[in-house]
């Protein structure tokens, strides 16, 4: 991959040019939107000044999975590993057919793949039927006891039948993490209770809604804790200096990091260690990042 060394810095201000304390995995990245097709080479450079070092590129849905899993294999810089997930968000549950429910389980036997998802609910904006959703989550819930790999789910406003869909499979899928996780405690310790991994974003660094996240994320095992930016959503509203438009990036999950240490009362370093193990671990990452590539 050529990178442009003498402008990748220009999108970001100096104020922003955050390194972190110690290498850290995005588990949640969208590189596949469109926003990023101008200057990802940039991105990518950007991340890995900044010590991201690891990547999980978000497939929602199979078009977006395919692109996901292209880019792993292309993108094989020293430095930088990028992985990704594949499956239907809730959102395009109703899309759900037996062809499509073929094609994520082809996808799930790719190396590059490494979680099925993002699958789950939303109810918040229910694009899809209740019924259509739960459908497609039972499906793919089944596609991940068949593969054997960690689920990436997502859930808005559907704590309690997510907990009551995931206890009745808990005994046959694997380990299963609720990324960008926004709720409230009891549905946090609901998770936690069923051994599931949690999903920071920053959303934690929003004043409108983030105050009762800060208030939990000290309850949060460090072994059951990971770190994403969902970018290019949720850019961190108190960032210390402006940004041309609204997109985010993994460059700024440093910041992230900062904000929850800060108020989980740790070090950065000790967080950045601690999350990224956690991360390692779950999506069962090789220790040469490299070396899933070179299999194919």
């Amino acid at each position: 991959m050529a990178e442009p060394t003498d402008t990748f810095d220009d999108f970001l201000p100096e104020a922003l040019r955050f390194c972190a304390a110690a290498p850290l995995v995005d588990i949640g990245a969208n590189l596949t939107h469109e926003s990023f097709t101008r200057d990802l080479a940039a991105v990518l450079g950007r991340a890995r000044a900044a010590r991201v070092t690891t990547l999980i590129l978000t497939g929602t849905d199979r078009e977006h999975a395919e692109q996901a899993v292209a880019m792993a294999r292309q993108y094989t810089e020293a430095g930088l590993a990028l992985y990704a997930t594949a499956g239907v968000h809730p959102h395009d549950a109703s899309r759900w057919d037996a062809g499509l429910a073929t094609a994520m389980a082809d996808l799930h036997r790719q190396p590059e793949v490494v979680a099925v998802g993002e699958c789950g609910l939303d109810f918040n904006r229910n694009f899809s039927s209740p019924a259509e959703q739960e459908r497609a989550f039972e499906a793919q819930l089944g596609l991940a006891a068949s593969c054997g790999k960690p689920l990436f789910i997502h859930e808005r406003d559907a704590g309690q039948r997510m907990r009551e869909m995931l206890h009745a499979w808990r005994d046959d899928i694997g380990d299963a993490v609720v990324h960008c996780f926004t709720a409230e405690r009891d549905t946090l310790f609901g998770y936690l209770d069923l051994d599931l991994h949690i999903g920071l974003t920053g959303w934690l660094c929003d004043e409108r809604r983030g105050h009762h996240l800060r208030e939990l994320v000290g309850e949060i095992p460090l072994d059951r804790l990971m770190v994403e930016t969902d970018c290019p959503y949720l850019l961190p509203r108190n960032l210390p200096a402006k940004l041309k438009g609204r997109r985010h990036e993994p460059a700024l999950l440093p910041w992230i990091v900062r904000e929850i240490a800060h108020w989980r009362g740790i070090g950065e370093e000790a967080l950045a260690n601690a999350t990224s193990d956690t991360a390692r671990a779950f999506f069962r990452l090789p220790a040469n990042p490299q070396s899933i590539h070179q299999e194919n």
